[in-house]
């Protein structure tokens, strides 16, 4: 019994692929290596989150395949919300919920359990540029309408991740695993609203995802950080393996 975790499988069996790169190098054939990989390392007994970017379909109906993908995967499935997973508007996980009880459950607005650890989650958010470079590649300056624009969608974020914070720690949760779909930092910055908000809980993990290419695979922060374990879950960083994220 283990519980594992990945992210961005970004599949499209029914809907238009919209990033041509999927079709080569790590991303070639990615939905059959990774039901391989799951087929040797997951039981039944296992949970398995998958951190945002399941889809690439606009809608429910166009994700009809690649949720039953995803439900034929041995083991508990928990999904979080991802930016590219349009058929997921957070107001309506609970119906999400109910379409699919017994099959997926979707963390957002709630927290589920492993053990006695609390899973909670949400999509997050970071600025993410456009960043201005001078000729040596060093950062000068950015955007200051998307940073705005950018700040009020962590504010929103942050406001959903502490509601789920806050309902696990009510009831007696002391152990703790948030997920994240974007990083819990960008390029710039050493902490972030997430990361203060996983010390001030007291979490054990942090597990995002978002970050592709070797180019931004270390964006954000990867290892041990004021006594919190970070982990990027991408799943072309990966190489399509889950990660196990605890016995």
């Amino acid at each position: 019994m283990a519980l594992y975790a990945i992210g961005d499988l970004h599949l499209h069996f029914q809907s238009v692929l919209k990033a041509p790169g999927q079709r080569h190098g790590v991303w070639r054939n990615h939905e059959e290596k990774f039901r391989k990989n799951c087929a040797k390392m997951i039981t039944e007994d296992d949970t398995l989150v998958l951190v945002g970017d399941h889809s690439w379909g606009k809608n429910l109906s166009e994700c009809e395949l690649d949720m039953q993908y995803i439900m034929d995967l041995a083991g508990r499935k928990i999904l979080t919300r991802g930016n590219h997973d349009m058929f997921w508007d957070a107001k309506k996980t609970k119906a999400l919920n109910e379409n699919f009880a017994g099959k997926l459950e979707f963390l957002q607005g709630n927290y589920y359990t492993y053990k006695d650890i609390a899973l909670v989650g949400t999509k997050g958010c970071t600025f993410e540029g456009p960043f201005y470079l001078n000729r040596r590649g060093q950062i000068v300056g950015w955007d200051e309408d998307a940073e705005e624009h950018a700040r009020k969608l962590v504010d929103r974020e942050a406001a959903r991740l502490r509601e789920s914070l806050e309902a696990a720690r009510a009831d007696g949760y002391q152990k703790i695993i948030i997920f994240l779909h974007y990083p819990p930092t960008n390029i710039l910055e050493k902490e972030s609203v997430f990361t203060r908000m996983a010390e001030e809980f007291r979490a054990q993990q942090v597990i995002y995802a978002h970050s592709h290419g070797d180019s931004r695979f270390y964006d954000s922060i990867m290892g041990v950080y004021h006594g919190i374990s970070y982990s990027l879950v991408s799943g072309d960083f990966l190489k399509w393996r889950p990660m196990k994220v605890v016995e």
